[in-house]
């Protein structure tokens, strides 16, 4: 059996593909760092192993044996004051991974990386050829992302990249989920006035393990979805929970000020506020994105809005999380 090592497992993305991996008939070895991430990787079939992307001899320890790495690990904070434990979460410790990787002879490095990887700096629909600006952009979340995958694309270790956009369905706790409640909770202050392409999390699970399992080595693959504005997005939200949303976009101004107003306090308060400079710049941005590569070598589906809407929901009643 082959036995594969993944990061990010008890996360949204991470979970989809430890599933996916075990229905692949794999060994998973998933690092986690806490006895509830354990209990999560457990219940799905995975082996939880203590290490930490920061710390070198763990990954030493869990890497061996394993003949490949699937790394979803990330850390997405959007607040300035956490810009070096991202940094070295990011940066430093894929590269620790990848050093790990290489000592540990594994012949597959499956790397989820982001479109924020080519920044909002970058103007039209992606595709694969466009030129990634992430070390230019301010936003240390999208430079970390670039440096990141950077490191992926210098190693020795075969590896696959994969940049999705936005990502969505079950299983999401944190990400758009948080929207979702606010919105069940009829407290959404506004709606960002940008727009973009809503990717099927399961999808993205299946192509990164199809991706491997064709030996797609040195290949970089945009994955996102069904393109809308966050106004149409919200809307179909709020008509799927019979609630009210707000009927247009704030202000991209109006957006801003608030953030760099809620960033200000947070200095003085400690407390990471909802709505950061660097959040809003990105939820104002028109994002598109071509998943053509994907769709044609890895059968990659790009989920229709209204059916992800609507799984990503009834999983979330399920749960508890909107309907109570």
């Amino acid at each position: 059996m082959t036995t594969v090592f993944l990061t990010g497992a008890s996360g949204f993305l991470g979970g989809h593909l430890l599933r996916e991996l075990r229905t692949a008939g794999c060994a998973v070895r998933a690092m986690s760092r806490r006895a509830e991430a354990d209990a999560i990787i457990a219940k799905a079939g995975g082996d939880p192993v203590r290490s930490d992307l920061r710390d070198a001899t763990s990954l030493k320890a869990a890497l061996a044996d394993c003949e490949a790495v699937f790394h979803a690990a990330a850390d997405t904070s959007m607040w300035r004051p956490q810009a070096t434990a991202q940094t070295a979460t990011n940066v430093l410790g894929t590269e620790n991974l990848l050093r790990a990787a290489e000592w540990a002879g594994v012949q597959a490095f499956v790397h989820t990386s982001s479109v924020s990887a080519y920044s909002h700096l970058a103007h039209g629909t992606l595709v694969e050829s466009t030129p990634q600006r992430g070390a230019e952009s301010w936003i240390n979340y999208e430079r970390t992302k670039y440096l990141g995958e950077q490191a992926v694309r210098r190693a020795s270790v075969p590896w696959i990249i994969f940049n999705p956009s936005h990502i969505l369905g079950p299983g999401d706790r944190h990400n758009w989920a948080r929207l979702i409640m606010l919105v069940d909770r009829e407290k959404l202050p506004g709606i960002p006035p940008g727009s973009g392409s809503f990717a099927d999390v399961r999808e993205i699970a299946r192509a990164q393990v199809r991706a491997w399992q064709r030996n797609s080595f040195g290949k970089a693959y945009l994955v996102g979805g069904q393109h809308a504005s966050f106004v149409d997005f919200v809307q179909h939200l709020g008509a799927a929970l019979g609630k009210r949303t707000p009927s247009r976009a704030t202000p991209a101004w109006a957006l801003m000020t608030f953030a760099r107003v809620a960033d200000a306090w947070s200095r003085v308060s400690g407390r990471e506020p909802d709505v950061t400079p660097e959040s809003a710049t990105l939820v104002c941005q028109a994002l598109r994105v071509d998943s053509s590569k994907a769709r044609r070598e890895l059968q990659y589906v790009e989920t229709p809005l209204d059916t992800l809407i609507d799984d990503t929901l009834a999983w979330m009643r399920q749960e508890g999380l909107v309907g109570r």
